[in-house]
């Protein structure tokens, strides 16, 4: 793991030591990605520069250094991130001299022997790479097939430049990026930006399983060059489901998942997992421990707040499992003080609130371990949100409804306040119990207005409506979640949600939400579920394997009884989140009207002050809980302030 950055000039005008210095700039940026050693290669004839931070977790030694040049000389490398199978595929490549035990000697040996595609297809990993090609003079950048990794590129005075976060190229000198306010619309609707749009216009962020050939003599017009993808995800679910027992489906999981725990577990630095005590972390945790010969090192972080609070129950699978357990219970004071290092440790508006216990927990496994693996990805390959079956069986009534009708249900659900719904649903079954069911109410009543499964997800996703900007200068939104199979025939609401989040919400929420948070305290974070041969598996399940009455993960749950009991996993699902909406009315209230100041959005010129401001009000005076959107618009204003950025 570790942090990468570079630059293309437009003309080989500067020398080695120039070169240099501007690549160490970029790279000191982002030094906390990698704090163990840096490194840099330039080639003044062709005004290109490498940049490396490292984190060093496979081959502790100077061999395992980058950049880092093919055996032939003609390839250098700059890498961020791990291939699980590096072992196995030295042992297919021919014979030779090998400097060391790194798996990027191994890519570059592969690549070299194979071609790039071909050695893509054959690696097992998380990854993001910038790769100079010396005899064609070409650039050629690289991100893993889910999107684990991130990878940025755009141009500046004519520079191509790269860097696994914004922050490596906004220290290019004579920088000045301009908000693209589409991109911006984007966030204030979903708490992210989706690819390959960010923040800056001139700035793309390379989407997940694609790569960018950049020859030398088309480096400044790199942003009219298309990615081209070497694995799709869309062309994985379009596969008819496959056909096979129960047992059989429950043991090939296990095989597969066992396998990507067992490849993820190797390091030559201590290893440890995130437990919140859901079906997910305790299921890699439990294959982790089953495969370790000690007690395997996990985490957990805890708050006084019941509706917010796993720890008890993350203890519980502890105990059972016989981990080595750490947890920590933090206060509001312990979890407010990580928002004035948000903008920073983002670089472009990000709002998902969970971000906060995410970087605590992440501080926490620091003290003790190098690598920590996650259960994230469960949800969107086993279907695991209660979206997925609420809206399905909502829908599927409500889609033979005239519009005019469902409009009418629609506004009665919504006239009755959420604060309403939520003493009233205290008396529903425990299997029916949510966290804020009168938000999720309100949320669901939103479909009344849906003409087609695809809006109805859109509605689902976002925080205001598509014709209600909160973004001066734009007009109505696009909803988020394209993709080309919705709808088509033999395919159900559930398993076109799950595609749409897999594409969007997964690579530019959940990932960037981790790989931020954690990188921000120099820890590696893997994550098992995301191991493409378990991604492929799942998308060729029957939903029924997924979804089974009324419930989701069906399939993640069976294989997990045989580990854990029962009685310790089943229980509402809750999200990893903070009680944002009361810290709103009360500790943060006087910095978050300071920031949505109606004077200052106006002066600033990228918010309408109107539609904000009411959604405060509305917020401050109990009629609604609007916490993410506000979140959403003070996630960007902090952002906005740390970064002075130009219209």
């Amino acid at each position: 793991m570790c942090g990468i950055a570079g630059f293309i000039l437009p003309a080989a005008e500067l020398d080695a030591a120039e070169l240099e210095a501007r690549a160490r700039r970029m790279a000191g940026a982002i030094a906390y990605r990698g704090p163990d050693a840096e490194g840099y290669w330039c080639a003044p004839d062709a005004g290109v520069a490498l940049a490396h931070r490292r984190l060093a977790i496979l081959d502790l030694t100077p061999a395992g250094a980058q950049p880092m040049a093919s055996a032939d000389g003609a390839l250098v490398i700059v890498f961020n991130g791990e291939i699980y199978n590096f072992r196995e595929l030295r042992a297919q490549l021919p014979a030779q001299a090998w400097r060391g035990h790194s798996d990027t000697e191994v890519l570059l040996a592969a690549i070299t022997a194979w071609g790039l595609e071909a050695a893509l297809g054959r690696c097992v990993g998380m990854f993001a790479f910038a790769l100079w090609d010396r005899r064609n003079r070409e650039l050629i950048l690289a991100r893993d097939r889910l999107g684990e990794k991130p990878l940025y590129y755009g141009t500046s005075g004519g520079a191509l430049l790269f860097g696994s976060e914004l922050k490596a190229l906004t220290a290019w000198p004579g920088w000045r990026g301009a908000i693209d306010r589409a991109a911006l619309d984007d966030f204030t609707r979903h708490s992210c930006i989706h690819a390959p749009r960010t923040i800056y216009r001139d700035v793309r962020k390379l989407p997940a399983g694609c790569l960018l050939r950049v020859p030398r003599d088309r480096a400044a017009e790199v942003l009219a060059i298309d990615p081209r993808p070497y694995w799709s995800l869309q062309t994985v679910a379009a596969a008819p489901p496959a056909h096979m027992s129960e047992p059989d489906a429950i043991a090939r999981l296990e095989a597969l998942l066992a396998g990507a725990v067992a490849g993820q577990m190797v390091a030559d630095v201590p290893v440890g997992a995130f437990l919140s005590g859901g079906i997910d972390s305790s299921l890699i945790v439990a294959l982790m421990q089953r495969a370790s010969g000690r007690a395997v090192k996990t985490f957990s972080i805890g708050f006084n707040e019941d509706a917010y609070n796993e720890a008890h129950f993350a203890r519980a699978v502890a105990v059972h499992l016989g981990t080595d357990h750490t947890e920590l219970y933090v206060n509001p004071a312990d979890a407010m003080a990580v928002i004035p290092r948000l903008a920073a440790m983002y670089d472009e508006p990000f709002a998902d609130s969970s971000q906060i216990p995410t970087h605590l927990v992440a501080q926490l496994a620091r003290r003790s371990v190098t690598v920590s693996l996650s259960g994230d990805g469960g949800d969107e390959l086993f279907g695991g949100y209660n979206r997925y079956f609420w809206a399905e069986r909502i829908w599927r009534r409500m889609r033979v409804v005239p519009v005019s009708v469902r409009g009418v249900l629609g506004a009665g659900v919504r006239a009755v306040p959420p604060a309403a719904w939520d003493a009233a649903w205290k008396w529903a079954p425990r299997k029916w119990q949510l966290v804020q069911p009168g938000d999720k109410l309100h949320k669901l009543a939103g479909l009344a207005a849906a003409r087609n499964g695809r809006e109805a997800y859109a509605w689902l996703i976002a925080q205001h409506r598509a014709r209600d900007s909160m973004v001066e200068g734009v007009g109505n939104g696009a909803g988020a979640g394209g993709h080309a199979l919705w709808g088509t025939p033999g395919r159900r609401l559930a398993d076109d949600m799950m595609l749409a989040d897999a594409l969007g919400y997964l690579p530019d929420d959940i990932l960037v939400k981790v790989d931020r948070a954690t990188m921000a305290t120099s820890l590696e974070s893997r994550t098992p579920f995301l191991d493409h041969r378990v991604v492929e598996f799942a998308f060729g399940l029957p939903i029924g394997m997924k979804i089974r009455a009324g419930q989701g993960k069906w399939l993640l749950r069976q294989l997990l009884y045989r580990h854990v009991p029962q009685a310790l996993i089943e229980r509402p699902k809750m999200g990893f989140g903070v009680p944002i909406d009361s810290w709103l009315r009360g500790p943060l209230k006087e910095w978050a009207a300071a920031l949505l100041e109606p004077r200052r959005l106006a002066r600033e010129g990228f918010l309408r002050p109107a539609p904000v401001t009411a959604a405060w009000n509305q917020h401050q005076g109990g009629r609604r809980n609007l916490q993410h959107l506000l979140w959403n618009v003070l996630m960007f204003q902090a952002w906005l302030e740390s970064v002075g950025a130009s219209a």
